[in-house]
């Protein structure tokens, strides 16, 4: 008699089923935590922003605010660091998104404070009294809510785009 060791079909399927419905049951949460991650790091990165514009209107801007991201990543001629960080600054449309969001520093309609040539780190716009950052994602499976901010520091979140301040609700 010969002594045969091993699976049978109907074990294997069992085992494939098993796994199948636990992939079920895992993935969506999983997903949930990317875009949870992602929304989160899209807020640290908006608070970025703010730190780095207050730091650039007064150590650079001569009072006034950069209304490009390009700007704020550039660091001062003399030396030092840059008011945002790099991976920050290439997260423009176009860019390099950072954690799956898009980030844009706008005018909003302000007074030019300073000319270009003679903020402090030759950024390529003239400084203005006021800025508007947004901060969207890229897909749905990378974030759902859209972020914006301005010089009052408040961050606004909304489903859908941010165009203005008075869009969205503040963040909590």
């Amino acid at each position: 008699m010969r002594n045969q060791s091993g699976f049978t079909l109907i074990e294997l399927l069992i085992v494939v089923g098993v796994i199948g419905i636990l992939a079920a049951i895992a993935i969506p949460g999983l997903l949930r935590a990317r875009v949870s991650g992602n929304e989160a790091s899209a807020i640290g990165s908006m608070r970025t922003l703010i730190s780095g514009q207050a730091l650039f209107s007064s150590s650079c801007g001569g009072g006034g605010y950069a209304v490009d991201l390009a700007d704020l990543a550039l660091p001062p001629i003399s030396g030092g660091a840059a008011f945002v960080s790099t991976e920050l600054g290439a997260a423009s449309p176009g860019g390099t998104p950072k954690s799956g969001y898009e980030f844009t520093v706008a005018p909003m309609g302000g007074d030019v404070v300073m000319a270009a040539l003679n903020t402090c780190n030759g950024a390529g716009s003239d400084t203005q009294t006021a800025f508007f950052a947004t901060g969207d994602p890229v897909g749905s499976s990378t974030g759902v809510r859209h972020f914006g901010t301005s010089e009052s520091g408040q961050i606004r979140q909304d489903q859908s785009a941010i165009t203005a301040m008075t869009d969205g609700v503040p963040l909590q």
